[in-house]
């Protein structure tokens, strides 16, 4: 049973550069062919898709995140983290990670973890 789990801070103030990390068990990051994703979803809205890292280590971001966004990964450790920079209110949200396994079909998610941006 592969499981996720989101850690980093609740709080950041804005113009910080947020960063999360999702820890994996049961499953290596590396196995073929599946993408470890950053997902999240604002208050009141839908879910947003961010970007990930695949299994070969290689990005891609949605283009609405791109210019501030990056995911990295640590084999060592099984996790992959996600930087967002320059955060307004507006980044204010519940972010997941996911196993995605194709085009927007994702089959695990951790629990989410609530980022509120806030001087």
């Amino acid at each position: 049973q592969v499981q996720l789990q989101e850690s980093g801070p609740g709080l950041v103030k804005p113009s910080q550069t947020l960063s999360l990390t999702c820890t994996v068990s049961g499953g290596s990051i590396t196995t073929n062919y599946y993408y470890w994703t950053w997902i999240r979803q604002p208050p009141g809205k839908g879910l947003e898709y961010i970007g990930y890292i695949a299994y070969t280590g290689g990005t891609g971001y949605s283009p609405s995140f791109k210019s501030r966004t990056s995911i990295s990964r640590d084999t060592s450790k099984n996790q992959f983290t996600l930087h967002l920079s320059s955060v307004t209110p507006e980044d204010t949200a519940v972010y997941y990670c996911a196993r995605g396994v194709t085009n927007n079909v994702y089959d695990y998610w951790g629990q989410g973890t609530q980022v509120t941006v806030s001087s």
